[in-house]
């Protein structure tokens, strides 16, 4: 999905054990996220996917598990950002990737630390409808929609980058993220779309973890 052409680090930077400890952190992000909020969703009395998205499990009794998700798989991205500057020390996304990167996995911990309302009946004796927003609730929104796109930032500049080496099939890959990421989100399946969106977002992370870890 995301390969980097890059150009290695000084002698001894690329095979230190603190770059491939963040590279390994990062991999294992996506996986981290999905198996956890997997688990949740099955076993949460209540919870259904169709009408309640992934972060509405962070509310409840049992919500700090979900937080902690949140703030693991965004300080992952974050692992990801350092590793990237460290390695890609040349071309087209060498200064401005990191960044974007930074924000996607900041907004995920900002989104981790400042939850959704109880609604739709999630968690139990939660209001039966939507509720109206509260200030927690409007910070992990915007913190959410921000980290989407600035993953989306990331992966357009690598869509120049790739096209100018003639990538063809990263490019492509990039490209395709990018688009899902900046879909408009469905009036009525939104919290599947979400779901989706971010499966593609952390299997991506995943995968350009592991190729920056091959490449070096």
């Amino acid at each position: 999905m995301s390969a980097t052409t890059h150009t290695r680090s000084p002698a001894g930077q690329v095979s230190r054990p603190r770059t491939r400890t963040l590279l390994a952190a990062a991999a294992l992000a996506g996986p981290f996220f999905y198996i956890s909020s997997t688990v949740q969703a099955l076993t949460r009395p209540g919870f259904d996917i169709g009408i309640h998205p992934l972060s509405q499990l962070a509310t409840g009794a049992p919500g700090w598990i979900q937080q902690v998700t949140f703030v693991l798989a965004g300080l992952g991205v974050i692992a990801l950002a350092v590793a990237h500057r460290r390695l890609v020390t040349q071309g087209v996304g060498r200064r401005l990737v990191p960044i974007f990167l930074t924000v996607f996995g900041a907004g995920f911990v900002i989104a981790g630390l400042f939850t959704m309302d109880p609604q739709n009946s999630f968690p139990e004796g939660a209001p039966s409808g939507v509720v109206e927003m509260s200030w927690h609730s409007i910070v992990h929104t915007a913190a959410a929609a921000l980290s989407f796109v600035a993953l989306a930032g990331t992966c357009v500049t690598l869509l120049v980058r790739h096209v100018r080496a003639r990538d063809v099939w990263a490019a492509i890959g990039n490209g395709l993220v990018a688009l899902v990421l900046l879909l408009p989100t469905s009036p009525t399946e939104s919290s599947i779309q979400i779901a989706i969106t971010g499966l593609i977002a952390y299997t991506w992370v995943t995968v350009h973890a592991l190729v920056l870890r091959r490449s070096a």
